[in-house]
């Protein structure tokens, strides 16, 4: 698949030069809005063997996944058809694929309490390749950052992305405070070339120290 997205996708423009190794992980960030909001729910889609979610404390926790780790074996599109409970605190890294990302997002602002948050992992690729969409190597962020340009734009919501842990979307149910004007009416169409000479303005990219003064 490697070779398929590099004889046929996207041109290899180069890396962004993003470096996390130095910036906090996203156990420190999911636990420090718990513990400074004193949120007492928590959701997390997409679990992966538990990496985060056994390291997560928070009065009530439920996690979902259809492979592995969490606390209920399905789907997010079957948990949330039938889900009816909110939650203060969502963590959202599941499928890595636009379409996937937006229905999870959307699904977990109706699923959200007013003075809440929802973080996205894996929003900020280094290369075409981070992106690329089938996956076609084992570190792969894939096209999540597409829906967070599209919730860039939105009124309803307050978006941004924390420089740390590949990147973690934040979305917060407040009136949009730096709405991003773009004339796209199919984010999925995006080319990571918009990306890569656009990210901090799309990304509306914060550091870990801010997030005390966003929420």
């Amino acid at each position: 698949m490697f070779f398929f997205h590099k004889y046929f996708g996207e041109k290899n423009i180069g890396e962004i030069g993003l470096n996390f190794s130095c910036k906090p992980g996203k156990k420190k960030i999911v636990q420090d809005a718990i513990d400074r909001k004193k949120y007492k729910s928590y959701l997390e889609i997409g679990c992966f063997d538990n990496e985060l979610f056994d390291h997560i404390n928070c009065e009530k926790k439920v996690g979902v996944d259809p492979y592995s780790g969490g606390t209920l074996r399905e789907t997010s599109d079957y948990f949330f058809s039938k889900n009816k409970e909110t939650f203060d605190c969502i963590f959202i890294d599941g499928l890595h694929v636009y379409q996937q990302v937006k229905k999870d997002i959307l699904n977990s602002i109706k699923s959200l309490n007013q003075n809440g948050v929802i973080f996205i992992h894996d929003c900020l690729p280094n290369n075409v390749f981070d992106q690329a969409v089938p996956r076609c190597k084992y570190i792969w962020n894939g096209d999540v950052w597409k829906a967070i340009v599209e919730f860039r734009t939105q009124d309803y919501v307050d978006t941004y992305t924390c420089y740390a842990d590949m990147g973690i979307g934040i979305i917060l149910k407040n009136k949009n405070k730096n709405k991003l004007e773009i004339s796209i009416e199919d984010f999925s169409k995006l080319k990571f070339s918009d990306y890569f000479k656009n990210f901090k303005e799309y990304m509306n990219i914060v550091e870990y120290s801010e997030l005390e003064n966003l929420f």
